[in-house]
């Protein structure tokens, strides 16, 4: 306060921060003074008193932070420091605000407006009377006149509106507030030319009209009819001026008053008469809601940035104000969209591309405000069904498609793709809109955006209308010949698609080929023609992989054959499985794909990308072959097995564990084969020393024991535990160590969970006398003691759902040794393993019994129970 010049606004900030952190610590226990010991030294000195707000700021944000989660302790504290403010100084605060506000209003604005912000803060959680009476309401208003003030007055009075309260008390405090602003000539929104007051003001109104509802709604439901009669009343005199708000060019203005328009659609929605007046809001809401759903001349399309993006919010919002009306007057809002959409259409050729395009949105918009089930909008309801339909005929004969703008070429194919069913009705249109989605309006038009959503809307419409597609697959396949194209790296050539967007293409011709109704020969035939070109484009590729010495050349090329690869496995979508495959003969088609592919495992270069690739078609294979798969599976690990990382054994084991599960005994032969080498190039890699704080190789390390251990479960899961037991008992043992490890050494609750599964199954199988020669020993000198020692780590958190779910499974394993081992399993815990963790005998006699009880769920309640009395 003394220093000639301020100090910078970051070091009173922060000095703010730490008076708080003191404040929170020791104003219940060492410092009751705290707010009169820096009143009486800041008294009304400015600089004292800027630090003064900005120390009940951080005081505020402490306490009752809305963005921070707080523990119970922390919150029971700060309930605790709330209501001891509130008994001994909170009257006293709210005076030394009214005399800072009085001093300064006039000659200090921003310490007035800090102090109407720690007004609007406070006022959430102090005594509202301290504030809303007629000594502050006046000043606040007075505020409201002051331009460097009445932005923050606003929120502040916004603050204070959106106090909770009695109803009726509400009712008042919102009127007298309206009849001041009104006559002080607030309510003429056209006159006021400050759009960043508009906004607050907007939010201020927004604030009064749904504390209005609130009141509404809960005087309508304690049954206070005639005062809720008043509220309604109160709410329809505002609708004017919210209607003024909604229209406004701003978008900010208008958007902030979107929720008090929603929450007055839902009383109408609620009341079962509507007068004139409340037809006409509606009407009046509709056409609003329409006219600032349009895009204004500055949109940038091309490169949409922040502002872009806020719009987008905005229409968001507008949407749902539609389906809200929809609710309201499902007929209205069908009749005003009619009318938009037909008149703009018939002259779309001279409207401007923004009224073009809200026209089809609104169309687009209504197939959600008005639901049917599974897109049935054309049945039913002849009225509203013989409305859409007619905009649709007219969506797709007015040549619309046409029109050059990238906003309206895209609307008009969401449309068309969200109202399939309208080609089912009338499918004399599909050649027209196959057409348009085909040539320079879609797959070819200029735009990359436009090309690119194309393709995706362009595969919708064909799977969902592919009982219609029969009479044109030869002329599509033909026509979308040279967008297959796989484009190498080295010949320039732009291809129109991205390979992202040529995915679509082909799965798009995978179905229409599989869907057809086409002899089985004929379809081969097609399957065949569209992947030989991939198959000899990869051997190619493949070759000049090989020779390749630049590094950016080498990924190019591999880039090139992952995308020939991952086009092979997308035409496979058009299968279920391989019935269907069959039926359309084309088994054959895919084996050559594999024999051609594999290879690529063998390559040195690049091997990630070219294993990731190969790994997914194999994926693919095993749904849509089955059991042909199988001979090239081991050749295809064998080589997926050499120099890997813990990722490519991650990602490889999910495709062992699909076989494993699929296929059980079939596969028996090659997983026993298999077992030990995979094992070892797991455990190579987890052993390999890592930095100690490189967190990502340890999170790697992590989700390979994961993927380890889901091995293991699918093994013996998949009844083929005999595959591990035949694997010697040296390495027998090593498995079942590593198991009790993941159970009980790392913090893993996913792989302690998969653990303690694994467990239970080999118990289940193994645990009975006539088990494997030493099992009986290992249950209980590891898995036993396993049951007991996880738990009681501290890292072993019980407030944890992961942690519980993996004391469930703990749970069944000790359940499964009793069952297995029957009398003689109690009778160790009773004599031996408990009493050598120290439990006292009565708690060792509870547990036993427990463990005994026929319902496992007992159990499991009661283990949960057990560990949280053990844990220190």
């Amino acid at each position: 306060m003394l220093n000639p010049q301020p100090e910078k606004t970051f070091i009173r900030n922060k000095a703010a921060q730490v008076f708080a952190l003191l404040f929170v610590t020791e104003y219940l226990t060492k410092w009751p003074k705290f707010f009169f010991d820096i009143l009486s030294v800041v008294d009304l000195n400015p600089r004292g008193v800027d630090l003064y707000l900005r120390i009940l700021m951080a005081i505020d944000s402490e306490l009752v932070d809305r963005d921070v989660v707080h523990t119970s302790e922390e919150a029971r504290r700060n309930t605790l420091i709330k209501d001891t403010m509130r008994e001994q100084c909170i009257p006293n605060l709210v005076e030394s605000w009214y005399q800072i506000l009085q001093n300064y209003q006039y000659t200090n604005s921003e310490v007035t407006c800090q102090c109407l912000e720690v007004v609007g803060a406070y006022v959430s959680w102090i005594d509202l009377s301290l504030i809303a009476n007629d000594r502050f309401i006046n000043m606040l208003l007075g505020h409201m006149s002051i331009e460097v003030l009445r932005e923050e007055a606003c929120d502040c009075l916004f603050e204070i509106v959106n106090k909770g309260m009695d109803p009726v008390d509400k009712m008042k405090l919102v009127e007298s507030l309206c009849q001041v602003l009104q006559s002080a000539g607030f309510f003429s929104i056209d006159q006021e030319e400050d759009v960043d007051f508009l906004a607050r003001f907007s939010k201020l109104v927004n604030g009064m009209g749904q504390s209005l509802i609130v009141s509404w709604t809960k005087l309508i439901k304690n049954g206070d009819i005639k005062n809720a009669q008043e509220a309604l009343q109160a709410i329809e005199t505002k609708v004017a001026l919210m209607l003024q708000l909604l229209i406004h060019e701003d978008d900010d203005i208008s958007s902030n008053i979107i929720g008090f328009c929603y929450d007055y659609l839902h009383i109408l929605k609620q009341l079962t008469v509507l007068s004139d007046q409340q037809k006409a809001n509606v009407e009046a809401i509709m056409l609003a809601v329409m006219k600032k759903l349009t895009y204004d001349e500055e949109y940038n399309f091309e490169n949409e940035g922040e502002d872009e993006a806020m719009f987008v919010e905005y229409r968001k919002q507008l949407k749902l104000l539609l389906d809200r009306l929809a609710q309201v007057s499902p007929e209205l809002l069908l009749a005003s969209v009619r009318r938009v959409f037909s008149s703009t259409l018939q002259n779309w050729q001279t409207t401007r591309f923004m009224e073009v395009e809200v026209a089809i949105r609104l169309l687009y918009m209504l197939a959600e405000a008005l639901p049917v089930s599974h897109g049935a909008h054309f049945s039913g309801d002849v009225s509203k069904a013989s409305a859409l339909q007619d905009m649709m005929r007219t969506l797709v004969t007015s040549g619309v498609s046409s029109y050059q703008h990238t906003s309206v070429t895209l609307e008009f194919f969401e449309t068309v793709v969200r109202y399939e069913k309208f080609f089912t009705v009338e499918p004399q249109h599909i050649p027209c809109v196959l057409m348009a989605f085909l040539d320079h309006r879609g797959l070819r038009h200029s735009s990359a955006k436009v090309r690119s959503r194309t393709a995706y809307l362009f595969s919708r419409f064909v799977k969902s209308l592919n009982k219609q597609m029969n009479p044109f697959i030869e002329d599509i396949l033909n026509r979308i010949q040279d967008l297959l194209e796989l484009s190498p790296p080295e010949n320039g050539y732009q291809s129109l698609l991205s390979s992202d967007d040529q995915l679509f293409i082909y799965e798009t011709a995978g179905v229409l080929i599989v869907n057809s109704e086409y002899p089985a020969e004929r379809k081969q035939a097609l399957m065949r023609n569209l992947l030989t070109p991939l198959m000899e484009k990869f051997k190619i590729l493949l070759e000049k992989l090989m020779l390749a010495q630049d590094e950016e050349r080498q990924a190019s090329l591999a880039d090139c054959l992952n995308h020939a690869v991952g086009f092979a496995s997308r035409t496979s979508k058009a299968f279920s499985n391989k019935q269907t495959v069959k039926q359309c003969g084309c088994s054959e088609v895919y084996l050559d794909c594999l024999q051609t592919f594999l290879p690529a495992l063998s390559c040195p270069l690049q091997k990630d990308i070219l294993r990731s690739g190969v790994r997914t078609f194999l994926h693919r294979m095993i749904i849509c072959l089955e059991e042909e798969v199988l001979p090239f599976i081991p050749s295809a690990s064998e080589h997926m097995l050499k120099d890997c990382e813990a990722k490519d054994l991650q990602e490889f084991i999910p495709l062992i564990n699909q076989i494993t599960a699929k296929f059980k005994i079939q596969v028996s032969p090659f997983l026993q084969q298999m077992f030990m080498p995979l094992l070892h190039a797991i455990f190579e890699v987890l052993l390999r020393p890592a930095e100690e704080n490189d967190q990502s190789a340890a999170l790697e390390k992590q989700m390979l024991r994961r993927s380890y251990f889901a091995f293991l479960q699918t093994v013996t899961g998949s009844g083929m535990s005999e595959v591990i037991a035949n694997q010697g008992a040296e390495n027998v043992e090593r498995v079942l160590v590593t198991v009790i490890q993941g159970a009980v050494e790392y913090p893993d609750p996913i792989a302690q969970k998969t653990c303690f599964i694994i467990l239970s199954k080999l118990v289940e199988l193994w645990g009975g006398k006539d088990g494997p020669v030493g099992f009986a020993d290992f249950v209980y000198k590891h898995i036993v003691p396993a049951c007991f020692l996880a738990p009681l780590k501290q890292t072993f958190d019980l407030a944890d759902a992961q942690t519980v779910l993996a004391l469930s499974e703990c749970a069944v394993t000790l359940k499964t040794i009793h069952l297995k081992r029957g009398p003689e399993c109690v009778q160790y815990l009773q004599q031996e393993y408990l009493p050598s963790l120290q439990v006292a005998p009565e708690i060792i006699q509870e547990f036993c019994q427990a463990l005994q009880q026929p319902d496992a769920k007992v159990f499991k309640n009661y283990l949960k129970v057990f560990f949280q009395r053990a844990k220190p």
